[in-house]
């Protein structure tokens, strides 16, 4: 046997899932079909694991730097032997394309992107006096045990912006994924753990108890949750007992405005990609767009032919760049908006019409225009294949409607004068805003948002620092 063996996706599911009857049953988004069956883990399966990450955190902080960055980086070539059955595994059970388009080997590939970037960011003392008065270094210690809990949007590669950084700054990691795609995330640590020590990655499967069970736990020193505000929340007043540290990586609801320089036919394909990855499913998707008067016809047209251009079906078909919604929550969650457009009278340009006897949780890709600032699908996160397009005369006015809400994750500004648009840029209120692009994160670049869309940073090197606790020496 080869150090990193290349796993099947039926040689994942043999190693991850339960006995049919002995776990909770996991279908296919596309097609209804049994994906496996997750073992479900107790609040009793829980206090094992956070007492084997204890026992195993003090061995893994004391290696250094380079040697923990070294596990890291075999972890990510273990990740891209068995690239391909993890895809299929992550297609199967999530929904998104294997291949075409920001897809499932898009997404294991940004898995493999992140752990090596991880491993490779300096991070050093930092001197802050040194002069006659004596000495003051801040450095950066672990934390203990990190509980991550993840969602099922893009359920590999979260878990590997909480995993990766913990493990990197000498923390153990304990997490739990969605209960709607925990296969994958099984699968993901099932893949590492060959070649990580023993004990500093941990995954539990099972419901909304068992994540109430990690935010409570006392020997879990950091929580970290990409989900929903409400369940961010709840985190937060159940970290409040024990003062635990907590990263929250919230819902948003995009704003992307448009300024009358732009060209309507050049950015109409980033337009659509910005709004429709991954079926719409992404936190930092675009998800309201603003459109001048005098452009507001051609964005729309443009927009329009770029999305009869792209096949929604089945993501182990390789003709398809769009696959279903995960669930039929959220699927009826997007109907309902949509239905509210419509009821007001705005105009759908495409989609907007499901077929409800096909199978699987398939919402066609769906554009409104004309469609007021305060329709339900503007002010509203959809999180799904819609976009409301709102037609604005004062781009002080487009300004205020994009700030208007109390979620400020990404937003973006298209325009041919990247100086203007820089400008418009400064007003938003968003942890990241885009030019000519919109969700494009970098491993190097800080990720986080304002407002009720979370607190604190993932990525690069302030994203290091999240996960420890600062330490100053002062002689």
């Amino acid at each position: 046997m080869t150090e990193n063996p290349a796993l099947s996706c039926a040689d994942l599911l043999a190693a991850v899932s339960a006995p049919e009857g002995q776990g909770a049953e996991l279908k296919d988004p596309a097609t209804g079909e049994v994906v496996g069956y997750a073992p479900q883990s107790t609040p009793a399966d829980l206090d094992e694991a956070v007492a084997t990450a204890r026992a195993a955190q003090k061995d893994w902080a004391a290696l250094s730097h380079a040697e923990r960055s070294a596990h890291l980086n075999k972890a990510a070539d273990a990740i891209e032997a068995s690239a391909a059955g993890l895809a299929e595994l992550l297609s199967r059970e999530q929904g998104k394309p294997v291949k075409n388009g920001p897809n499932a080997a898009f997404e294991v590939g940004g898995c493999v992107a992140w752990t090596r970037a991880t491993a490779a960011f300096p991070i050093e003392p930092e001197t802050l006096v040194d002069d006659e008065s004596g000495t003051a270094e801040l450095r950066w210690e672990p934390i203990g045990v990190v509980g991550g809990i993840g969602p099922w949007n893009w359920p590999m590669m979260i878990s590997i912006w909480q995993i990766a950084p913990a493990l990197r700054m000498g923390n153990t990691v304990v997490l739990k994924p969605s209960e709607y795609t925990p296969l994958s995330v099984l699968a993901l640590a099932h893949v590492m753990n060959q070649v990580l020590p023993d004990g500093v990655l941990q995954v539990l499967a099972g419901d909304g108890e068992l994540g109430k069970a990690f935010t409570a736990h006392e020997g879990i020193d950091k929580i970290t949750f990409t989900g929903s505000i409400e369940t961010g929340k709840a985190i937060m007043r159940s970290a409040a007992e024990d003062l635990k540290r907590i990263t929250l990586e919230l819902g948003g609801n995009d704003a992307g405005i448009v300024l009358d320089d732009a060209d309507p036919k050049a950015i109409a394909e980033g337009l659509f990609w910005g709004a429709f990855i991954n079926t719409g499913q992404t936190c930092a998707a675009l998800k309201r767009l603003y459109v001048p008067d005098s452009l507001y016809d051609a964005v729309c047209e443009e927009l329009t032919a770029v999305a009869k251009a792209m096949p929604m079906g089945n993501g182990l078909q390789e003709q398809n760049v769009l696959g279903p919604l995960q669930n039929r929550a959220q699927y009826e969650i997007v109907a309902k908006l949509v239905q509210a457009a419509k009821d007001s009278g705005a105009r759908v340009l495409i989609g907007g019409d499901p077929d409800e006897s096909a199978p699987g949780h398939f919402y066609p890709t769906t554009l409104v225009a004309d469609i007021s600032n305060d329709n339900p699908l503007v002010a509203e996160e959809q999180f799904g294949p819609a976009l409301p397009i709102i037609r604005y005369s004062d781009l002080d006015q487009a300004i205020e409607w994009a700030n208007g809400l109390d979620v400020g994750l990404g937003s973006s500004v298209w325009s041919s004068d990247i100086e203007r648009a820089k400008e418009v840029a400064a007003r938003l209120q968003a942890g990241t805003t885009w030019i000519n692009k919109h969700g494009a994160i970098d491993p190097r670049v800080p990720f986080g948002g304002v407002k009720q869309s979370g607190f604190g940073l993932e990525f690069g090197v302030e994203g290091l620092k999240h996960m420890a606790v600062p330490k100053v020496i002062s002689a």
